[in-house]
């Protein structure tokens, strides 16, 4: 990801849920979001400045009126001018009494009286103080004011205690100030109000109510493609097969399982602007799918072999999802891109498969085992495109992260979306 023109004023208050503040502060930095913090007295009973500074990489701020020569006294000011997002996490009931009563006897309150900036808020307490009347009539204050609320969650919480009132879990904020940011994007970044269509992942194709058949693809790649391309401000819609990854924040993510779910999906939610086929859709399914478990001695076929173990299988083609976007027509995307996954002649077998498809770009690489591509996290590709006289160039990628490989791609895009 990259965020880096956003910055962040994270204001701690006192919660023994602060303890996870560094859970959300390292993907935040990751992201390349800057970061300042307010520590409130509260705040810091449960974690230290020395803790916020080293991972925000930024100086802490606590006293509204400070004795340091160094710290401005009208830091309550700048700070309030200087973020695009106030993040207040965890909001403990006081303090959230404190800001929704318009309380201004700390820095935190006072530059929150002084600030236009969006605010969120992340309540985290005890189940009771959660539902007590006047906690619940400041929620309502301060949602009516603009402030954005992330619900507690249910669960165990330090006193022993079990109901809501537990922070949502450090990614779920990550999430949400992500989210945030990438609809900004849409308003302002070089891709916006462009649609944009990821597949991404491995299908399912369904031998019996236990079995299948698929792939060994991880779905990491198209993931951080439709991530890449949200951050630029696109309108991303990321069509998944089964995987073991989380919904990308901020982007319309459609889960399917077999091939044919996901043409259907690909081809009623068209137009769109670019096309990116990552997914590893299966060439083949089972012609015929059992309602019941295959036993072992159960002829699925005529049986080929002598012993009961062996069955002889049927395999009819899948739907092609990427041959058919590349089809001319009024509904074909200004860009399609698809992937060629390889693991011998990769070039001669991509150059066939870019002629065949029909598609304007083609990624290539080798998944071979001893690659290591395939459920990893780094890739090396071949950029396949066609010159102004029509014949196919490569331009080989250097190793890369798959992060990085998706940054660049998209650059890339941007580029030629900007010539066109």
């Amino acid at each position: 990801m990259n965020l880096s023109s956003y910055s962040v004023l994270l204001i701690v208050s006192g919660s023994i849920a602060a303890c996870k503040i560094p859970d959300i502060l390292r993907p935040l930095k990751a992201a390349g979001i800057n970061i300042r913090c307010v520590l409130t007295q509260g705040g810091a009973k449960f974690i230290t400045p020395t803790t916020l500074q080293t991972l925000s990489d930024s100086p802490v701020s606590m006293e509204l009126f400070p004795t340091a020569d160094t710290e401005s006294p009208l830091q309550h000011i700048t700070l309030a001018r200087w973020a695009d997002l106030i993040l207040i996490c965890p909001a403990s009931a006081n303090f959230l009494a404190r800001i929704a009563n318009g309380l201004a006897d700390d820095l935190a309150s006072t530059l929150l009286l002084a600030t236009t900036t969006p605010v969120l808020a992340a309540p985290a307490m005890n189940p009771h103080m959660w539902e007590h009347p006047a906690t619940q009539h400041n929620i309502t204050t301060l949602t009516e004011r603009g402030v954005t609320i992330l619900p507690p969650v249910y669960g165990t919480l330090a006193c022993g205690e079990s109901g809501f009132g537990r922070m949502p879990e450090p990614q779920n904020i990550v999430d949400a100030v992500l989210a945030f940011f990438r609809a900004k994007r849409q308003k302002t970044g070089p891709l916006a109000d462009v649609k944009i269509l990821v597949t991404a992942g491995p299908t399912h194709e369904s031998l019996d109510p236990v079995r299948y058949l698929t792939n060994r693809s991880s779905g990491k790649q198209g993931y951080a493609i439709a991530e890449a391309f949200a951050d630029q401000g696109a309108l991303v819609t990321l069509i998944s097969g089964p995987v073991a990854l989380p919904p990308p924040a901020g982007i319309h993510t459609v889960i399917c399982e077999t091939a044919r779910q996901m043409h259907h999906t690909v081809m009623t939610m068209r137009p769109y602007d670019i096309a990116v086929c990552t997914a590893a859709v299966a060439d083949w399914r089972p012609e015929i799918e059992k309602t019941q478990k295959i036993k072992k001695n159960e002829k699925i076929e005529i049986p080929t072999c002598s012993v009961n173990s062996c069955h002889s299988l049927t395999l009819v083609a899948n739907p092609d999802i990427l041959a058919e976007l590349s089809q001319p027509s009024s509904l074909r995307p200004k860009l399609v891109i698809g992937f060629a996954a390889e693991t011998e002649n990769l070039i001669p077998h991509a150059q066939a498969k870019l002629r065949r498809k029909g598609c304007d770009w083609l990624i290539a690489n080798d998944v071979s085992l001893s690659h290591h591509v395939m459920g990893g996290d780094h890739n090396k590709i071949f950029l396949l495109s066609h010159n102004q006289a029509g014949e196919c160039q490569v331009e080989e990628w250097q190793t890369l992260p798959k992060t990085e490989i998706a940054r660049r791609l998209v650059q890339r895009v941007i580029m030629s979306h900007q010539k066109k």
